[in-house]
């Protein structure tokens, strides 16, 4: 297993992460995990170099939590465990959003439900525009102050919320943003705009939530194909949104081809694109159950060609969108490094 280091910290995670979506959910498309086949899981991962365990407090409403924290037992100080705060839970005016009352209060209920002393990256949720940042990041402040988180993150922001967010920091004197999670895939590109960028210039790890993009990217969604039923895709595509299903499908079929090559799963292929890309730190997986998990882990292990990384660029390329067409055609003479992220192979 590889690891990076987290951002601008000392902090290194490794590319695999584990995602705990599934924990203590109803019966469903996602899937459902109980507390002793969480256990397995969380011991499968530990033993294939996987050090960092990604949860939320919203996750079926706290049992996720709750089932993490017992599954932990005796082994909190391998894990760099993550958590979440900023969506509802319970039908309070307050009981949501990024508020110093909510924002401490739900920590301290995530680390009772974690059955630990503390929680390694605390990641706002989403963003929160009736709290202003200053009070959102003074929050934060107080939670690393007093020893009940060592990092903090963000998750689902904007660009301009971001910098908002590490200028409060700076103006404060308190921590800044570590990481950034966000949703970047093969075929959800849109990061490249500004979150890409952005982590490059001020030194954000990217932690990717959902990069199989429900399981589209596996390979088991075909072209002409009827959707495999019992997925979170079998109706319709919420999420993520899917605007050109010809598109999608045309990036499918290349990873397939890739796959069938190289004698490895879609799944390794799409992880192991998204794991290359530049700022990413890791990838957060989850699955249904331990074989699910295995074959993603493996996606560490496999490094594509430049061909195999240039057919998956062509086929999934983004439209340069305003003001980033204009930058490729009169600033191409004073770019950065992060610049060049999304603009270098439109130059």
């Amino acid at each position: 297993m590889e690891y990076r280091l987290l951002g601008r910290s000392g902090l290194k995670v490794s590319t695999m992460a584990m995602g705990t979506m599934t924990f203590g959910r109803r019966k469903d498309a996602v899937g459902s995990t109980s507390l002793k086949e969480a256990r397995k899981q969380i011991d499968l991962c530990i033993d294939r170099g996987v050090n960092l365990i990604d949860t939320a407090n919203a996750y079926s409403a706290g049992r996720s939590e709750e089932i993490t924290g017992a599954a932990l037992k005796g082994k909190r100080a391998d894990v760099i465990l993550a958590t979440k705060v900023r969506f509802g839970m319970g039908p309070g005016p307050n009981d949501r959003g990024l508020s110093r009352h909510h924002i401490i209060s739900q920590c301290e209920a995530s680390l009772k439900r974690l059955q630990t002393d503390w929680i390694d990256l605390y990641q706002v949720h989403q963003w929160d525009g009736q709290t202003p940042i200053d009070e959102i990041m003074a929050a934060l402040d107080y939670l690393v102050s007093a020893g009940m988180v060592r990092y903090i993150g963000c998750s689902n922001w904007s660009g301009w919320h971001i910098m908002k967010g590490l200028g409060a920091a700076e103006r404060l004197g308190g921590p800044r943003f570590v990481s950034q999670q966000i949703h970047y895939t093969v075929e959800a590109r849109e990061a490249e705009y500004e979150l890409v960028p952005i982590s490059l210039s001020e030194g954000l790890g990217i932690l990717v939530w959902s990069p199989l993009a429900g399981g589209l990217l596996t390979g088991k969604f075909r072209r002409g194909k009827k959707r495999p039923a019992g997925t979170r895709h079998a109706k319709d595509w919420r999420e993520p949104p899917i605007r050109d299903t010809e598109r999608l499908y045309d990036i499918v079929e290349v990873i397939v081809d890739i796959a069938k090559a190289r004698k490895v799963s879609g799944t390794q292929v799409a992880l192991a694109w998204t794991l290359g890309r530049p700022g990413v730190t890791s990838v957060i997986v989850g699955g249904r159950n331990e074989e699910q998990f295995s074959d993603s882990l493996a996606a560490d292990e496999l490094k594509l060609t430049e061909d195999e990384r240039q057919r998956l660029d062509d086929v999934s390329k983004l439209p340069l969108i305003y003001p980033y067409w204009h930058q490729a055609m009169a600033a191409d003479d004073r770019l950065s490094d992060a610049d060049m992220a999304l603009l270098g192979p439109y130059l």
